[in-house]
This record gives structure tokens, C-alpha cells and sequence, in this order.
């Protein structure tokens, strides 16, 4: 295995921010994560059609704004004129998109960790997403703080040319995991593996746990339900509502296990 960060992953981590309790991919959704007390959440990065990257899921505007049509397609004054919050809550009325660089700020200046994954649009270019993402994850996080995920691999695979291991953690993204999963790693020199959790099954998991990686699983919101993955090596879980968790997940591991 390549040199990595000394990562203390945590056992939970919130899926888009504190989702169930506040917009998903917002600023508000990761102060709610820090003030309910998880400090590592996940988030999704695409960029505007000016080339502004933005912390935004869909490839639309509708589902999470007052908004319509394409994300590439938005500049960033138009984006800025959105409101993201309300079709949560009222509470939230008035929430603007955050770009990365805005979300970036508010991680460091929080002190916390982020799985950030690119998200690639139909027609959109996988390297200059990563180029533009890359330098400013780079330069606001240090290494222990980040991990860089994505289901496209040409993504991960250009973001593996514009830094090496030990800067740059990568967290490869299946939806199941499948056969050729280690060359894939291998090839990435990945951190991590991450994975539907009801598509895994104990001796995959273990397979992924003895050649060195961490695994994650997305987005199990039944703690019960998820009681057995812990004993087979999972590191942490991505989920909408970590609280519900409390007292059921195991403490973290080490690093370097």
C-alpha cells in the first residue's frame, strides 16, 4: 500500500451535511453536522456552466430550489438568486447555493474532515471538474481532513495525476462492488473503497479489509439494520441522520489499521 494520511475516520458521517434535519449540500447542513457533533460529512461537487464549482447533488435545479432546468447551464449570478433552503423548511427560507470555495472556508475554519465527490454531468468533462476542484481541496484541507471520491474513474484517475497518496486520499465509488475492485484501488493507489451497504456482503467486505483499504458504506439510516456490517470491518457509515446512531456504532479505529 502506498503512504497515506493518518485519516481518524470517524464512525459516522453525515450524508450531504445533516440532511435529515436541514438542506442537503448547504452551509446550514454542515454547521448542523458540526453543532450536533460530527465533524466529517460528505458532499457532492459540480460545476455552473460558467465553470464555478458548487456544492450541488442533482443535474437539475428543481428537486432542491425554487429553480428549474439544467446546473450547467447557471451562471453563478443567476445560481446566487436561488433559494435552496426553503423547500426544506421555513426555518431555512433564504439559503443561497454554496460554492466550494465558500464550503471550503467554512470546513477549515471548522476544523472539519469532508468526503468530497465529484459529480460528473451528462456531456461534462471529468478532468476539468477535477482541475478546478483539486487545487483549492489542496490547498484549504490538510490531507487528514479530506477524502476525494467518485463513480467516474477517469475523474480519479486524472485527480491521482495532480497529486500523489500522501496528499491526495481517494475513495473509489461503486454502487456493488465488483469483481475487478482491487485493480482498481491498485491502480488509483486508493484510500478507500465505498459502497451501497445493502449491496455488501461479509466476504467482500473482509476481502477489502485485509488488502489494507478502508470501507465505507452510503447511506444506511437503520441502525439496526446496519448492526452486522459493523463486525464486518466497516469503517464508517454515510448517513442522512448520524444521531440515530448514537450509542449503537462502535468507537473508531485507529489509524494505520
Amino acid at each position: 500500500m502506498p503512504p497515506h494520511p493518518d485519516i481518524v475516520l470517524p464512525r459516522l458521517i453525515a450524508h450531504r451535511g445533516l440532511s435529515a434535519h436541514a438542506p442537503e449540500n448547504t452551509l446550514a447542513a454542515v454547521r448542523a453536522s458540526f453543532e450536533a457533533g460530527f465533524h466529517w460529512v460528505e458532499l457532492d461537487v459540480q460545476l455552473l456552466g460558467d465553470g464555478t464549482p458548487v456544492i450541488w447533488h442533482d443535474p437539475t435545479l428543481k428537486r432542491c430550489s425554487d429553480g428549474h432546468g439544467q446546473i450547467a447551464r447557471l451562471g453563478l449570478a443567476e445560481a446566487r438568486k436561488l433559494d435552496v433552503g426553503a423547500w426544506f423548511g421555513d426555518a431555512f427560507r433564504g439559503e443561497r447555493m454554496a460554492t466550494l470555495d465558500e464550503m471550503l472556508e467554512l470546513l477549515s475554519s471548522l476544523g472539519m474532515g469532508v468526503n468530497l465527490e465529484l459529480k460528473i454531468g451528462r456531456n461534462r468533462s471529468a478532468t476539468e471538474l477535477a482541475d478546478v476542484v483539486i487545487p483549492r481541496l489542496l490547498a484549504s484541507l490538510p490531507p487528514e481532513q479530506m477524502i476525494l471520491s467518485s463513480f467516474d474513474l477517469s475523474a480519479l484517475a486524472h485527480a491521482r495525476t495532480l497529486a500523489d497518496a500522501s496528499r491526495l486520499p481517494i475513495g473509489v465509488l461503486t454502487e456493488s462492488v465488483p469483481q475487478e475492485w482491487q485493480p482498481r484501488c491498485e491502480a488509483l493507489k486508493a484510500f478507500s473503497l465505498h459502497t451501497d451497504w445493502t449491496r455488501l456482503n461479509a466476504t467482500r467486505a473482509r476481502e477489502i479489509k485485509d488488502a489494507g483499504y478502508r470501507l465505507l458504506c452510503y447511506t444506511p439510516n437503520d441502525p439496526a439494520a446496519f448492526v452486522r456490517h459493523w463486525t464486518w470491518g466497516v469503517d464508517s457509515a454515510i448517513t442522512d441522520d448520524p444521531s440515530r446512531f448514537a450509542g449503537i456504532a462502535p468507537p473508531p479505529e485507529p489509524p494505520g489499521r
